[in-house]
């Protein structure tokens, strides 16, 4: 298949010294142990194909300001581990240290450099060209021979890391990278139908954002709204969802979006599946209640049982789910049962795709990630791709292809 960036599959890595940016920022306890090795796990099958590379990973931990922000040395650990073969840690990004152990390398190396995010100019939303002009750039592209972006889950950010290196070094996607531009556009061309999208969750604006793409140019068959997001389109629907519910929307600034989802609901209302009952949380306990019943003080915390049948049955009959945010509070037991149905569904259908953070989190704590398609690495990235926005790292990659494709 020919796409419109690189691959392994198109450039010799052989002998080469290869700078993978890769994402292994993973959640860490109060004494630096890493809690998930989920991200490393994912780079596996890319890191095994560069065996005969000289590999220096470039990677991040955390941001500046919180307590998980340290080194990238017990990420060495867990990569060694995993790989079955010494990954050295080095504690520079780009000077002497760094550059004279590059240097040394010999075939099958693999070091991984300091926390990007050491370097203050890493988060600096820059154009690629602009980013050439800085040190670590200038230090480390004359002694490297391609640049590999497998960080899907970053690529929506243009860092320095991410995009920095592809003006002046032949780049690539690694398999991570390819997985998820593949699966996700397989869920935004949707040869397979039906094309069941379930957005839920808190994060309304992002979920708004996706649901006018994938409606307005006919990616999905139908969007099945729950969570947050659900509540506001009942909201825009003319539903009582009660001051409590409303409230929150408001505190998290997304009252705007009630009027965009009335829009969307005038245009797309035979598309958009809105819940007919919801769970109620009245002192930690469920309280089940019809929609058009609905008036109340109590906040909604899950969608109902005879939601969850109809749009399971939906969801399990599809040829093609996306799935993103969980819906309801899933970390609390009482109201998890929505959340997990869905999932369960989801894993029925025929070609599947879970977006990243709690609703992957949650596929996970059931045993049944493996049951799906493909489960994204990337939340934010993985929102913006499916809500038709460009990701710089992505742009980054298809312009070094294009350029390297003139020659």
């Amino acid at each position: 298949m020919m796409r419109d960036y690189l691959t392994l599959d198109d450039i010799n890595t052989k002998g080469k010294t290869v700078l993978c940016r890769l994402d292994l920022n993973s959640p860490m306890d109060p004494n630096g142990t890493i809690l998930d090795d989920s991200r490393f796990r994912s780079h596996l099958t890319t890191l095994r194909e560069l065996e005969d590379s000289k590999v220096v990973i470039l990677s991040h931990q955390s941001r500046p300001g919180k307590s998980d922000f340290t080194t990238m040395e017990p990420h060495s650990r867990i990569l060694s581990k995993m790989m079955h073969r010494n990954v050295d840690y080095v504690d520079d990004i780009f000077g002497s240290h760094a550059v004279n152990s590059i240097k040394s390398m010999n075939k099958g190396d693999i070091i991984l450099l300091e926390n990007t995010r050491f370097y203050s100019e890493e988060s600096l939303e820059r154009t690629p060209k602009e980013h050439t002009r800085t040190h670590m750039v200038k230090r480390l592209s004359p002694i490297c021979d391609i640049f590999m972006n497998d960080a899907f889950s970053v690529s929506h950010r243009s860092h320095l890391s991410v995009t920095g290196f592809t003006e002046v070094l032949p780049s690539i996607a690694g398999r991570v990278m390819e997985k998820e531009i593949d699966s996700l556009n397989r869920g935004l061309t949707c040869n397979d139908r039906p094309c069941i999208y379930v957005l839920g969750g808190t994060k309304v604006d992002d979920s708004i954002k996706v649901t006018k793409n994938v409606l307005e140019k006919g990616c999905a068959d139908r969007v099945l709204v729950t969570g947050v997001v659900a509540n506001v389109f009942l909201a825009a629907s003319g539903v009582k969802i009660g001051s409590s519910n409303m409230n929150f929307i408001d505190k998290q600034g997304y009252l705007p979006q009630v009027e965009i989802a009335r829009g969307l609901l005038l245009r797309f209302k035979k598309n958009i599946g809105m819940p007919v009952d919801v769970a109620l949380n009245k002192n930690d306990e469920r309280v089940e209640e019809k929609v058009h019943n609905l008036n109340t003080e109590l906040p909604i915390h899950d969608i109902g049982i005879e939601t969850m049948v109809k749009f399971s049955e939906e969801i399990s009959s599809a040829k093609t789910v996306v799935m993103n945010g969980p819906a309801g509070v899933f970390e609390k037991d009482a109201f998890a049962l929505g959340t997990q149905e869905l999932i369960k569904a989801g894993a029925k259908s025929g070609f599947s795709v879970i977006g990243g953070g709690h609703i992957a989190a949650a596929a996970e704590q059931m045993g049944i990630s493996g049951k799906f398609s493909h489960v994204s690495t990337g939340g934010g990235a993985c929102i913006d791709f499916l809500a038709g926005e460009k990701l710089p790292g992505i742009e980054a990659l298809k312009d070094a292809a294009r350029k390297s494709r003139k020659k």
